[in-house]
């Protein structure tokens, strides 16, 4: 069941996805999280912030729409707080690092450098909830590329970069990243959407849109795994609509390494346990000897 995603290594290929899965504490009266390959905790930025008014969620058919807004306390309050309490689990602990501009992001992740049992940033180029950065970096080639120099600079351990969905070619974008040092890419991200109340004639969300995620956008985030895998050699790692084993196997053979599970885990806490289950026996039903050789089979 292990696999290896640029330099780290995972006892399984099953994490949490940014955003979804608090700081990994939020759920251990639900399930053991040293099983888990690895919990991305939610996206962490230079200075604190306090995220979008509400409302900020909204149910949608098979998904659901979020503005959150990156509500978090800064990164020098997860290194003082939350990083002795999750360095310690069991598993592989990694932050979400995003920003306003390059200096930021650049800033932030020499943050978490310093944090000796954080094994892997994923670089958050994608957030569509955000008026500065976030989304902006991440859907031209030459905006994502620059983030990740800067962070290269400053960062000399697994470097993940989450891409956004919203734009014409992900595959160009991918191979941006990939030259400017990226160890592998995570996608997608959320989709632009939004939800309009029709007896108040408003829209719903405080910002108007959000990001939808969900079993709704899984047709496109696997499409986007199978462009990425062909175009990069760095590992991939798939997300958007996984809530089972079978998701998640698809998303294997379309050419993820690994995947992460987000929305899922608001419906049932304890999905991911079921997915790496359910991995394993996939594979034993086919006869195969690991995860390895079911990436990419379906190519």
């Amino acid at each position: 069941m292990s696999i290896n995603i640029g330099g780290l290594q995972l006892k399984n290929p099953v994490l949490t996805a940014s955003g979804t899965f608090g700081y990994g504490l939020e759920f251990a009266d639900f399930i053991d999280l040293s099983r888990l390959g690895g919990i991305i905790v939610k996206g962490t930025t230079l200075e604190p912030r306090q995220g979008n008014p509400p409302p900020r969620m909204a149910e949608t058919p098979q998904g659901m729409l979020n503005c959150v807004g990156l509500q978090n306390k800064g990164v020098d309050y997860f290194c003082q707080n939350i990083y002795p309490q999750v360095r310690q689990l069991g598993t592989n602990v990694l932050v979400n690092v995003s920003g306003s501009t390059v200096e930021d992001y650049a800033a932030c992740a020499a943050r978490v450098a310093a944090l000796d049992d954080i094994p892997a940033i994923e670089l958050n180029i994608s957030c569509p909830n955000v008026r500065q950065g976030g989304m902006a970096f991440g859907v031209t080639a030459q905006g994502a590329a620059s983030v990740v120099r800067a962070v290269r600079a400053v960062y000399g351990r697994t470097l993940i970069v989450k891409l956004s969905p919203n734009v014409t070619d992900i595959a160009e974008i991918a191979r941006a990243v990939e030259g400017e040092g990226a160890d592998a890419v995570s996608l997608i991200n959320t989709l632009m959407g939004m939800a309009i109340d029709a007896e108040r004639m408003k829209p719903v969300l405080s910002i108007k849109t959000g990001g939808l995620s969900g079993p709704a956008v899984k047709p496109v985030a696997l499409r986007m795994v199978w462009q990425v895998y062909e175009a990069v050699r760095i590992p991939v790692i798939g997300l958007g609509g996984i809530t089972s084993a079978t998701d998640a196997v698809e998303f294997i053979l379309a050419g993820a390494s690994a995947v992460e599970i987000g929305t899922a885990n608001f419906i049932d806490p304890t999905v991911s346990m079921k997915v790496i289950d359910g991995i394993g026996q996939y594979l034993d039903r086919h006869g195969l000897a690991s995860v390895g050789d079911l990436v990419g089979r379906a190519h």
